[in-house]
């Protein structure tokens, strides 16, 4: 067996000269290779994936191909999840280790257990709160929730998901997005007042006991860098320009922008929303850039105007360290008979992640 080839060799390639690896590696692969493709990826890499979508969705097509290596060109929490659902032969791939998730980050397992315990000196939290966490985290949380009847959502199941949740108990702890945890709340008729913030650097969240009684859900002080620069001020302006445009937004905005919002939802119902909607339709759209360049490009000739919602140029900038030099790099090596960076979840991580994992797909599928 050949050694590991070095990414530094492929750091001076051009993206042209990648694009002619990243095809070859491929085509030598044949089936034993699938390359998923989330939808804010770069589209120099984006144009190789054999599925694109969501997270879920993406990991969920790849455990049922037959492909033996799984290249997940998306961010590390996606990977894993990947690697939780796949088959035992299976091995899920990174192409480059530093693509993260900074919201993810914002929530990390040493805090949401000193969180369950603090909320354990006012009530018993194993009674009376379901954790909820976001796809977009580690597998340790997706696993906390499993361990403590807890649940995993995504953007485009957040509703059924806490519906069921409430009916386990009477509170939920949600986590780490504070911005899809209120934006769903508040569709389901729950009060703002009943859904606090926990700051997880301050004691007890930064919250008195009598709040912690009083609320209804608990919201991780958590966000994504690229959906919270999107301001209400931005729909003001673009729909004194064009009064007639359609906003959409993805439910991880802030609060003031999917309440201006005329349509919200998920990266695959922002597509669908747009591909639907009439001939000389205009949008402005708050999600991440690259997807909203490529429906500008995708529905152009059929006289759809797409605008990006922010002024200020905002991509998931861990997203694009997956670029054309890592995606060849990675392939290469596996032509070559060598696995870089693998993502593998210790096994009793995973069945708990798994668990919380199912009840979700559970869930959504009624």
């Amino acid at each position: 067996m050949t050694e590991v080839l070095p990414i530094e060799k492929y750091a001076g390639l051009s993206d042209e000269e990648c694009e002619a690896r990243i095809v070859a590696a491929k085509e030598a692969l044949g089936e034993r290779l699938v390359i998923l493709g989330h939808h804010y990826q770069r589209e120099e890499v984006f144009r190789h994936a054999d599925f694109s979508g969501d997270s879920l969705k993406l990991s969920r097509e790849a455990a049922q191909s037959k492909a033996e290596y799984i290249v997940f060109c998306g961010v590390h929490f996606m990977a894993e999840v990947a690697d939780i659902l796949s088959r035992p032969d299976q091995i899920s791939i990174l192409p480059d280790l530093g693509a993260g998730c900074s919201m993810a980050d914002m929530a990390n397992l040493a805090n949401v257990e000193r969180a369950w315990r603090e909320l354990a000196t006012v009530l018993d939290p194993d009674e009376t709160i379901t954790p909820v966490t976001y796809i977009n985290s580690a597998a340790d949380l997706k696993a906390f929730c499993g361990r403590h009847g807890g649940i995993v959502c995504t953007s485009s199941n957040a509703r059924k998901v806490l519906e069921w949740s409430f009916a386990q108990r009477e509170k939920v702890l949600f986590f780490p997005d504070q911005h899809l945890g209120r934006n769903t709340g508040y569709t389901m008729g729950i009060p703002l007042e009943q859904m606090v913030v926990w700051e997880f650097d301050l004691p007890m969240g930064g919250l008195t006991a009598q709040q912690i009684r009083d609320a209804k859900m608990i919201l991780w002080k958590g966000f994504c860098s690229v959906h919270q620069m999107f301001r209400p001020e931005h729909i003001d302006r673009f729909k004194d320009k064009y009064p007639d445009a359609k906003i959409i937004a993805h439910p991880e905005a802030p609060f003031e922008v999917c309440q201006k919002s005329d349509y919200v939802g998920s990266t695959e119902f922002i597509i669908q929303t747009v591909r639907e909607s009439a001939p000389g339709t205009r949008w402005l759209v708050g999600t991440e850039l690259n997807l909203v360049n490529r429906l500008h490009e995708q529905f152009k000739h059929q006289d759809k105007h797409v605008h990006f919602m922010s002024p200020t140029v905002c991509m998931c900038s861990t997203m694009f360290r997956i670029d054309p030099q890592h995606l060849a790099w990675t392939l290469d090596n596996l032509v070559a008979g060598q696995v870089v960076n693998q993502i593998k979840v210790a096994p009793e991580e995973a069945r708990l992640a798994r668990l919380a994992l199912e009840r979700m797909l559970e869930v959504s599928s009624r």
